[in-house]
């Protein structure tokens, strides 16, 4: 451009040298970690270290199929969450696409493209419209410059920017009509100019944002924390007993090695080493499930998290609204016209449109003029095509907020259209005092329905020469336009549901607060008290705060650090957050929510950064199947540890008490990883492909400290594996009393365990009792792995080599049945305790219903 050769902007030399003072110019980012790194955060897990340390000391006893069975289950627990962090950050990388990853500069007087991250303090960038800006700077050229500013400021009507050879203060904050100051991150929408750069990299207004995210600590999710004091619990617990038993048969009978052998068996069947891998394998599958609607779950764990949410708090641009502007109403002063989408326009309404039509450029990508370009009938743009040419443009000044175009066709004859702040286009149009009047009442009405409004006029120009003033023209003033950004077609509907889910929708913008009101009322969000501003905030104290976001549905005019102020003040109210947005200024906010949820497509790559999930496709209706989503993974967590701590009783019973009883081990090392490590463990994945339960969406959110399974479902599952302890010791020590050997004793007792076993996850797999009459829960995968299950303890009795291995014996068919029928019966007394209401509420279901259980 012109400007760039009369300017010599920065040396090639003097850029080099101010790039190694400044640094490159990039945004603040968390610190790509490696696949060791990633691996080594996972493996030093506690559940992982209990079971590589279990492996290694099967291994150094000399028991190498034990031990490498455990490693082989750690080493694929590893693998699966490693998989699942690399997919997640690589599907982030390919979204990368908003950073300016190049720039025009002026060096040396001539101007040249260069990746943006070699821009420097003094650098002359050139700006071109539909570009974005990789910099911060203030204009020294300008024409007809207007940028899209709502990644940083919230709002989607473009702001008009003027040049200044010198400013007094420092950069303001971003926003507001013809300010001399652009901004890194933001869209050129229109027009094009010189800028020379004040601020790169983190020194920006997006990376000061970016670089307050360093300041937010996350917290672990309740999930983890559940886990964590599991494991401790179980952990001191098994320590304990373990030991004691060691002592007792080296002291006490003085066999050391059979103590350590007993120990390490009782050890094994007591610590809970499936659930590293189940809740491992229930996030990696649940992050799975999402992606296939189009969510990018960044961190697993969050997903449980979800179910929780009290409090959606979201932000209007871009996420509530499309983040485009299209026309909404039409107004000629005798008529109105409600737009809508694909409707043909009225005949009445032709000049109108004809005129705004003419007034637009071809090819802008200022958001009102695509609206306008978008709603002209194709018959009327060929027509104007082929009979009118551009003769000459008249842009936006600060004097005159209106853009004029003068056409001319084949015959010489001139036509000319304008656009623009109503205001102007009536001093265009020389309209006396009662027409300002009643034209004024009109625009004021419709902005109260939250609507942009620009006014329309056209003319006829019949000199040869076209003026040099728009002022010269004599125009008609034809009508207004009225403009909106609008609610995605998904939101209604996903507000309705989160309400009944007992979900409090709030939405936080940086528009104006009628503006905001119409979209609240749109998107049908609760608003029944006032809307506040940021500068109503400033003015509350702590207790006021915490009231005001409690009652105030929508909140406008709101600044980035306000933002992060309103998410810390629910939660200090006990409130569960999760936080839409999709803009620099949302990232703090989303990184402190308890859940982040930054949008895909128009997204920054601070707010997906900062979120811990990413909607691809932008769908809002998709924030609520996620709640879903995570709702039913609540629940079948808690199902499968309920039925984890019951798995584990018969095996700890059968591993102990045969002993102190002075009977013959019922079980060996070997067993107890079977049971353990494949059959109990595959039985835990059916958990995962549970439906989820009647009216899951239709009961509120649970309470923010409420565990997944504290000590009441832990209760319950160790009252469930008493049942089957009972009846696996039971028949074990029968079976001695009755003769029958040893072998085969503890054949029939593996069997009535993997019989309790399986039946315990269609117990378990709802709330409702009828484990011999539900249907619901009977899915492929229960069958799929109960047959493996079954396959597993077949082979091991039927094929000669491995029941010498697992010391089993070949039992009657009788034998077998009454093992199959003994933990059957445990199973059936555990389904009927589900008619107990206090094991109802423990479980988390409604009341059940009066007469017998539901089928």
């Amino acid at each position: 451009m012109s400007a760039g050769r009369q300017l010599p902007g920065l040396s090639e030399s003097e850029a080099r040298a101010r790039l190694a003072a400044y640094g490159p110019n990039l945004l603040p980012a968390d610190r790509a970690r490696s696949f060791l790194t990633v691996a080594w955060g996972i493996a030093t897990e506690p559940m992982l270290l209990l079971l590589l340390l279990a492996a290694l000391v099967y291994i150094t006893i000399g028991s190498i199929a034990e031990g490498l069975m455990l490693l082989a289950f750690a080493l694929f627990s590893i693998g699966l969450t490693v998989f699942q962090d690399w997919r997640g950050e690589n599907a982030l990388k390919a979204m990368r696409e908003l950073g300016a990853p190049s720039a025009s500069v002026v060096r040396d007087g001539v101007e040249r493209r260069i990746p943006a991250s070699e821009v420097v303090p003094g650098d002359l960038i050139v700006i071109g419209e539909g570009e974005r800006i990789a910099a911060d700077g203030r204009l020294v050229r300008a024409t007809q410059l207007a940028a899209d500013e709502s990644l940083l400021t919230g709002e989607s009507v473009p702001v008009n920017k003027r040049a200044a050879a010198a400013v007094s203060q420092d950069a303001p904050v971003p926003g507001g009509d013809n300010q001399p100051f652009v901004y890194s991150g933001t869209l050129a929408v229109r027009g094009h100019g010189l800028a020379e750069v004040s601020r790169t990299g983190s020194q920006t207004q997006a990376g000061r944002i970016g670089a307050s995210l360093a300041t937010i600590v996350q917290a672990q999710t309740p999930l983890q924390q559940v886990t964590g004091r599991l494991v401790r619990t179980f952990g001191v617990i098994s320590i304990a007993v373990c030991t004691a038993l060691v002592l007792y048969y080296g002291v006490v009978l003085g066999d050391w090695l059979q103590g350590l052998l007993s120990g390490i068996a009782l050890g094994m069947a007591m610590l809970p080493e499936e659930f590293p891998v189940v809740l491992t394998i229930f996030l990696a599958i649940g992050a799975w499930r999402m992606a296939q609607v189009s969510v990018l779950a960044r961190r697993p764990a969050v997903i449980e998290t979800l179910g929780a949410a009290t409090v959606l708090c979201v932000d209007k641009t871009g996420t509530i609204t499309e983040n485009r502007m299209r026309v909404r109403v039409l107004d000629s002063g005798t008529e109105r016209l409600a737009v809508q989408p694909g409707q043909a326009v009225p005949a009445a309404f032709a000049g109108l449109l004809e005129a705004a039509y003419l007034a637009t450029r071809r090819g802008s990508y200022d958001p009102m003029d695509a609206a306008v370009l978008d709603l002209v009938p194709e018959r009327i743009e060929a027509a104007l095509a082929d009979d009118w040419g551009l003769a000459r443009e008249y842009g936006l000044t600060p004097e005159l907020l209106a853009v004029s175009q003068l056409w001319r066709d084949a015959g010489g004859r001139f036509r000319v259209a304008t656009k623009g702040a109503p205001e102007a286009v009536a001093e265009l149009c020389h309209l006396d005092a009662d027409e300002r009047q009643r034209l004024a009442r009109r625009v004021h009405e419709l902005a109260g329905e939250g609507l942009r409004v620009l006014g329309i006029a056209a003319g006829e120009w019949t000199g040869a020469v076209p003026p040099a003033d728009p002022h010269a023209f004599s125009f008609c003033f034809l009508g207004l336009a009225g403009f909106e950004d609008p609610v995605r077609a998904s939101v209604p509907a996903a507000m309705a549901e989160a309400t009944s889910a007992g979900i409090a929708v709030k939405m936080i913008t940086g528009d104006y607060p009628e503006t905001a009101r119409t979209i609240g009322r749109a998107a049908g969000i609760d608003h029944q008290g006032a809307v506040l501003t940021g500068s109503d905030l400033d003015r509350l104290d702590e207790a006021a705060l915490s009231r005001a976001v409690h009652d105030t549905g929508i909140f406008a005019r709101i600044m980035p650090e306000q933002k992060l102020l309103l998410v810390r003040a629910l939660q200090g109210r006990g409130e569960t957050v999760a936080m839409t947005g999709d803009g620099v200024n949302d990232a703090p906010a989303l990184k402190a929510a308890d859940i982040g949820i930054a949008m895909g497509a128009r997204g920054t790559d601070v707010a997906r950064e900062a979120a811990g999930i990413v909607l691809l496709d932008e769908d809002f209706g998709r924030i609520i199947t996620a709640v879903r989503l995570g709702r039913r993974i609540f629940d079948n967590l808690r199902k499968v540890i309920i039925y984890i701590a019951a798995m584990h009783v018969p095996i700890a019973a059968l591993a102990f008490l045969p002993l102190l009883f002075g009977l013959p081990p019922a079980v060996y090392p070997l067993h107890v990883v079977i049971l353990e490590m494949i059959i109990d463990s595959m039985c835990s994945i059916a958990f995962e492909a549970t439906p989820e339960e009647p009216g899951i969406m239709r009961r509120p959110p649970r309470p923010r400290r409420q565990p997944v399974a504290g000590f009441p479902q832990v209760l319950l599952g160790l009252v469930q594996g008493g049942l089957l302890a009972a009846a696996a010791v039971g028949i074990y020590a029968w079976a001695l009393a009755s003769g029958v050997p040893e072998d085969t004793a503890r054949t029939m007792t593996i069997v009535a365990t993997v019989a309790g076993n399986i039946a315990l996850v269609r117990v378990n797999a709802t709330h409702d009792p009828g484990l011999l009459l539900s249907g619901r829960a009977v899915q492929p995968t229960f069958w799929l792995i109960a047959a493996v299950a079954v396959a597993v303890v077949a082979a091991a009795v039927l094929v000669p080599q491995l029941r010498v291995l697992f010391q089993f014996g070949l039992p009657t068919l009788l034998q077998l049945a009454l093992a199959i029928g003994a933990g059957l019966a445990a199973a059936v007394a555990a389904d009927v305790l589900k008619l107990v209401p206090r094991v109802r509420r423990i479980l988390g279901a409604p009341p059940a219903p009066a007469g017998a259980p539901r089928a």
